[in-house]
């Protein structure tokens, strides 16, 4: 995912203004320069650095990186210093820490995925992402090792159950779509059942969704494709978790995407330390 300069800036001043709002109270207690580090309490990948390097464009502070997005940090290790105006640093830590901590919670968790499946299969994350939030934990996701999936409605279009609904049949569906898209663009259809996945790839479906299905119907669905349909990409959805992730290796099908990459993940923990005390609050 390419993140541009100025959309990762207006996001860090939404951040801070959300924090701030008519301003930091304790600005006019401080003053002068100091120096803290972040420190980590847990293990995992970190990932969000892309995001905080730009608050030396809008804070008066500097940063010293210790290490990069999408590596693996042990508990105890430094994982930036900063460097400036004490008002400022103190203005920026909580959302600085946010930041951190949420986006090294998804890519932590992604990475789990990623060393369930051993690079067998390809993991994707979903749209089910927190408003507004949908670039940086695509980002963060994509640092834990997974591929992004469709950002938006926009990019690619996927014809879900509820589309289907409006049209008497997949094909249906299919020819209309391919009428009233852009050329490049394209078609992913959800199938429930067996003769769903077999209609839609007749139809001309590029990808092919086993939505909910059991292992047994995937693995007929995947022989299906290898005989028949070989272009067609399929993929498999529904409840799927580091605790099954392993039967769906197993059906042969080339990727498998999970909600629960993102909204099952957890803060990870990081505290900033300064001279003269510790603040986290």
């Amino acid at each position: 995912m390419n993140l541009m300069k100025h959309q990762i800036i207006e996001f860090l001043k939404r951040a801070l203004n959300e924090d701030i709002g008519r301003g930091d109270l304790a600005r006019e207690l401080l003053k002068g320069s100091t120096t803290a580090k972040i420190i980590s309490k847990s293990e995992g990948i970190v990932a969000g650095l892309e995001y905080i390097k730009h608050f030396s464009e809008i804070a008066d502070v500097k940063f010293d990186f210790h290490f990069e997005d999408s590596s693996e940090y042990k508990k105890g290790d430094i994982i930036f210093e900063i460097y400036g105006d004490v008002r400022d640093l103190l203005s920026i830590e909580r959302t600085m820490l946010n930041i951190l901590q949420h986006a090294s919670g998804i890519a932590s968790n992604a990475y789990e995925f990623i060393k369930k499946t051993k690079g067998e299969i390809k993991i994707l994350d979903t749209r089910k992402t927190r408003p507004g939030l949908r670039v940086f934990e695509k980002y963060a996701a994509k640092c834990g090792g997974v591929t992004n999936h469709r950002l938006g409605l926009d990019d690619c279009l996927m014809l879900k159950d509820t589309h289907l609904a409006n049209f008497k049949s997949i094909t249906e569906a299919l020819h209309i779509a391919r009428e009233s898209i852009p050329f490049t663009t394209k078609i992913e259809v959800e199938c429930e059942s067996i003769d769903m996945a077999i209609e839609a790839m007749e139809a001309g479906a590029d990808i092919v969704m086993c939505d909910n299905m059991n292992y047994e119907d995937i693995k007929k669905v995947v022989d299906i494709r290898n005989k028949n349909y070989p272009h067609v990409f399929l993929e498999a959805s529904g409840n799927i978790t580091l605790k099954n992730i392993e039967e769906y290796i197993k059906t042969g099908i080339d990727a498998v995407s999970s909600g629960a990459i993102i909204h099952q993940a957890t803060f990870k923990d990081f505290s900033m330390k300064m001279k003269g005390g510790s603040h986290n609050n």
